[in-house]
């Protein structure tokens, strides 16, 4: 325990996890076992994992054992999300901490996370988010690697991965949006409960390493270029429900949503042009999800359902 972190452990005893797992491999036991100790339970909820996956999950040894909530098939990270923070709604647990499980957290990250809320007094907080450090070395915003304290700032969203969620306000906001299925699943919950008169905030601290995607990056004459080099499934939702959001909430600047999704994809499409594998399918994917997201075409994806990577 760090010396300038008092012991806390009824205020971590109210902190339930929630893992959502897709095929984890063989380093997931060594990382929940930082989770662990840190919380009050943990609720793993798989999502349609193979044979090898399950067995291994059902084989964790870690103490207290993990609540484990099997789905026979990829219901979508939100749908996932929503059963386990009911699991620990029906525990009597104040705050679900929401993980991925390639995340891996810092040994004093709940700590930290219940520190930074009591520098902001916990008003009407709904979701305190968790800054990272890039595992496979994206260029991350320097604050991010400089601030030595708990030091936070109000911001429009989190990503969902670090992210400590107040039971309260997700009860009176309501569960995560299960016609998303993934990507800008936590977005939309954070523009929501804004819109509801709750605080979204970070931390300026990177309290866990995390990636988004499988980040690369690219020389363009003088400059670097990065791309997530994500699946046509994923370009599919990233399309879709971006396209949804402008739709919904609107975003800065002039012109209408409509215009302004299509020059996003667009964008995206040339990225993928220039840097990615798979260039016809991811950009078709994203034409498709620009078309769903305008018509108001929600759900899995109906093509591949099944075969979507978290």
């Amino acid at each position: 325990m760090h010396d300038d972190l008092p012991d806390q452990p009824s205020a971590r005893a109210q902190v339930c996890a929630v893992l959502v797992t897709y095929h984890p491999d063989s380093g997931f036991p060594a990382r929940l076992s930082r989770i662990v100790p840190q919380v009050g339970a943990t609720v793993i909820v798989d999502n349609g994992s193979t044979d090898a996956g399950l067995k291994m999950l059902r084989e964790l040894s870690a103490a207290p054992a993990p609540t484990l909530v099997f789905n026979f098939e990829n219901l979508g990270i939100a749908r996932a999300l929503n059963i386990g923070v009911q699991r620990a709604l029906a525990g009597g647990y104040s705050w679900a901490l929401l993980l991925d499980h390639d995340t891996l957290v810092d040994e004093d990250m709940v700590d930290r996370l219940l520190a930074t809320l009591a520098t902001c007094r916990g008003e009407r907080v709904a979701v305190l988010g968790s800054r990272f450090r890039d595992t496979h070395g994206l260029a991350i915003d320097p604050r991010r690697l400089g601030a030595r304290s708990e030091h936070w700032e109000e911001v429009e969203s989190v990503i969902t991965s670090g992210s400590l969620l107040s039971l309260a306000a997700y009860a009176a906001i309501g569960p995560f949006r299960d016609d998303f299925f993934i990507d800008y699943v936590d977005t939309e919950y954070c523009y929501r409960a804004r819109a509801a008169g709750y605080r979204v905030i970070e931390t300026l601290r990177p309290l866990m390493s995390h990636t988004l995607g499988a980040p690369t990056a690219h020389k363009l004459m003088w400059a670097t270029r990065w791309t997530t080099n994500h699946s046509p499934d994923r370009r599919y939702y990233i399309a879709r429900n971006n396209t949804v959001l402008l739709r919904e909430y609107g975003t800065s600047g002039r012109g209408p949503w409509q215009w302004k999704s299509i020059v996003r994809c667009l964008r995206l499409c040339k990225r993928i042009a220039y840097f990615e594998q798979d260039k016809l399918r991811k950009i078709f994917a994203v034409g498709q999800g620009w078309w769903d997201g305008v018509h108001g075409k929600m759900g899995p994806r109906r093509t591949a359902r099944r075969s979507t990577p978290l």
